[in-house]
C-alpha cells in the first residue's frame, strides 16, 4: 500500500512539472473564463450537458482505476476522456470554442510529446550492435524478448506493460531488452519494422531463440496502426511467457 501511495505521488508530481499535462491543465482551466463570458443565454442548458459530462467522467475514470495496469495509464486515458466530454460540452456552448479547444488540444499534442514510461524493470536498453552481440553470444539466454519503440511515436503508453512483464518472467532462461528506434531508425529496415507515419508499426516486439527470430508482434502482414491495445496479458498470450517461465522451472 505504500509503494502504491508512493507512485501516486510521484505520478501527481510529474503531471505537474511536465509540460504535456501542464499545458492540458491550463486549457482545461481556460474553460471557467470562457464559459463565463459566452455562456450567458445557454445557461441552464449548459449546466444540464456539464452535469452529464462530469458524471460520465467519473463512471469512466472509475472503470478505468479498476482495469488499467499502471497509474499513468489510467491518467493518459482520463486525459483523453476529459478532452472529449470538454469539446462535447463546448459545443452546445458555441461551436467556436469547441473548434478553438480542438486547436488547443492539436498544438499541444505537436509541441509537447505525452512523456514516455521512464522504468524498465529488469529490461536493458540495448544499442543494435549491443544486441547483435547479445543473440551471437552462446552464453546469454535461450530467449530475448525485445521491444523496439520510438519516443516520438503516439503509442507511447503500450512500453509501460513491458517492464512490468520484465520483472514477472526474466529468468535464467529468458531476458528482455529494449531498442530506441529514434535514435537508430536503420535498425527498423533490418528487422522489417515500417515507422513511417501512419503506416508505423510501433512498438514491434520480437522474441529471439538462439539468435533468431521465432515469434513478432505485429506481424509482418499487418500493414496499419495496430487496432489492439497493447497490455500484459496480450503479450503474455501471444509469446507464451507462462510456458516459457513453467520450462524454466521445470528445467527445460
Amino acid at each position: 500500500m505504500e509503494k502504491k501511495r508512493e507512485g501516486v505521488i510521484e505520478g501527481t508530481s510529474r503531471i505537474v512539472s511536465d509540460p504535456y499535462y501542464f499545458l492540458h491543465l491550463m486549457a482545461f482551466f481556460s474553460y471557467l473564463p470562457i464559459r463565463s463570458s459566452t455562456a450567458q443565454y445557454t445557461s441552464h442548458r449548459l449546466f444540464d450537458r456539464e452535469l452529464q459530462a462530469f458524471l460520465a467522467f467519473l463512471m469512466f475514470s472509475a472503470i478505468k482505476m479498476v482495469r488499467e495496469e499502471t497509474w499513468e495509464a489510467f491518467v493518459a486515458d482520463s486525459l483523453l476522456y476529459a478532452k472529449i466530454f470538454l469539446i462535447a460540452v463546448t459545443l452546445v456552448m458555441d461551436y467556436r470554442v469547441a473548434i478553438w479547444f480542438s486547436l488547443i488540444f492539436s498544438v499541444i499534442y505537436l509541441l509537447a510529446q505525452q512523456p514516455p514510461f521512464s522504468r524498465l524493470g529488469t529490461a536493458k536498453k540495448l544499442t543494435p550492435m549491443q544486441l547483435e552481440d547479445l543473440l551471437s553470444d552462446g552464453t546469454t539466454t535461450k530467449y530475448w524478448l525485445i521491444e523496439f519503440y520510438a519516443c516520438s511515436s503516439s503509442n507511447v503508453r503500450s512500453s509501460r506493460c513491458f517492464p512490468e512483464l520484465s520483472i514477472t518472467y526474466s529468468n535464467n532462461l529468458l531476458s528482455f531488452g529494449t531498442i530506441d528506434l529514434g535514435l537508430f531508425p536503420n535498425t527498423a529496415a533490418k528487422f522489417g519494422i515500417s515507422v513511417a507515419g501512419g503506416m508505423s508499426q510501433l512498438p514491434t516486439y520480437i522474441l529471439f531463440e538462439k539468435g533468431v527470430e521465432v515469434s513478432r508482434f505485429p506481424d509482418f502482414y499487418v500493414d496499419a496502426t495496430l487496432s489492439l491495445p497493447i497490455t500484459k496479458k496480450l503479450l503474455c498470450q501471444h509469446f507464451e511467457l507462462d510456458r516459457l517461465l513453467l520450462d524454466y522451472i521445470n528445467g527445460s
